[in-house]
């Protein structure tokens, strides 16, 4: 149980990293994290070993995977659980700097026919960082030639955003952070702060928010997770300042706040998050939609976290501490769960497997959607 005395320690730091007394009492006083051990039953197994800050995880139709690399690298875990030595594809364009480098990935809804692999990286654009989307060809295992799809994205050290997905409407999500200039996420002629929506193609979809833009919503400070559940909504996590995180449900065209707003804070014209971890930080990054549930990977927060659509958005934490820093989280046609560490990111604390890749068995879950 926090004593008065750790209260008032919260509230100090809070009010030196800039925050008004009111805000800083608030997230001192909020609800506490959830502390919950894993599920009797859940079986987890290391898959694979040694990868160099894994960043998103996409699986073929076969069962085999593909991992970002944050350095620039795409890795192939094949469907005998291998992981192939020497990477299935290396981009010297992307920049590695902070959290910026080669982030996410994603496969075309129709892969067995149109077989394209798309990709989130930082880049140096002129003397400055940005980010852009593109796709390659995946023919076997021979990448074909890198097409652009979404470029300019405004990048820096920090608040790249970075995750990709296609939605159930067949179009493809992007998130973009603030890029450490937080008023960028108001202004809708800017890509940062952003969820984008865009066509396979790159192309601007006619039912767009904003016509003739990406920009599908905006407000954002550092999201960094998409997952759709079984009624079609749409969920986005996001990193919020001196804890503070967010799990919110995405409309098209809505705004969803930061800087103006952030964590329990209302206005009528901006979206308050469904849930917001208060005064602690899970820090939340890949999602995945699973058996009633989302998951969301948490890093500074070291767990799994589950959120139970079926009751009352109940928040349970899982695996605390037990892997170390995780990045990425996807279910699997067959209802298992892959997890992807980010433990050597210089903000963890490595082991000598690090980073991993992490499957768990849920006994009795069902199919995702």
């Amino acid at each position: 149980m926090r004593t008065a005395l750790t209260a008032v320690v919260l509230i100090l730091i809070a009010v030196l990293a800039g925050l008004t007394l009111s805000q800083a009492i608030r997230i001192a006083t909020a609800p506490g994290d959830p502390d919950t051990a894993a599920p009797s039953g859940w079986e987890t197994s290391v898959l694979a070993t040694g990868l160099e800050i894994p960043w998103s995880l996409a699986l073929l139709p076969d069962g085999s995977m593909l991992i970002t690399e944050r350095p620039g690298r795409i890795r192939y875990f094949d469907a005998a659980g291998e992981l192939m030595e020497q990477p299935l594809l290396t981009l010297p364009q992307v920049e590695h700097r902070g959290e910026g480098g080669l982030l996410g990935i994603a496969l075309h809804p129709d892969f067995e026919n149109s077989p394209y692999m798309y990709v989130y990286y930082t880049y140096i654009r002129g003397t400055a960082l940005a980010n852009r989307v593109s796709r390659f060809t995946l023919s076997g295992l021979q990448p074909g030639n890198e097409e652009l799809i979404l470029d300019n994205i405004p990048g820096a050290s920090i608040h790249n955003g970075g995750r990709i997905r296609f939605g159930p409407d067949g179009y493809l999500y992007i998130t973009t952070g603030d890029a450490a200039h937080p008023e960028l996420s108001q202004s809708p002629d800017s890509l940062a702060g952003k969820i984008l929506r865009v066509a396979d193609d790159g192309g601007i979809p006619a039912d767009n928010p904003f016509s003739g833009s990406p920009v599908y919503s905006l407000g954002h400070r550092h999201p960094q997770g998409l997952a759709w559940d079984a009624e079609g909504r749409f969920w986005s996590t996001e990193h919020g300042p001196v804890a503070r995180d967010e799990l919110n449900l995405i409309h098209a065209g809505l705004n969803y706040g930061w800087p103006v707003i952030t964590g329990d804070e209302t206005m009528s014209s901006m979206e308050a998050p469904v849930l917001q971890s208060g005064r602690n930080t899970w820090a939340p990054s890949g999602m995945a939609y699973h058996d009633g549930a989302l998951y969301f990977a948490g890093l500074r927060g070291q767990s799994l976290y589950r959120v139970n659509l079926d009751n009352d958005m109940t928040i349970e934490r899982h695996l605390a501490g037990e892997f170390g820093r995780l990045r990425d989280v996807v279910s699997a046609p067959d209802g298992t769960l892959y997890l992807l560490t980010s433990n050597r990111d210089g903000r963890g604390s490595p082991v000598g497997e690090d980073d991993r890749l992490i499957r768990i068995t849920i006994p009795g879950s069902s199919n995702s959607p």
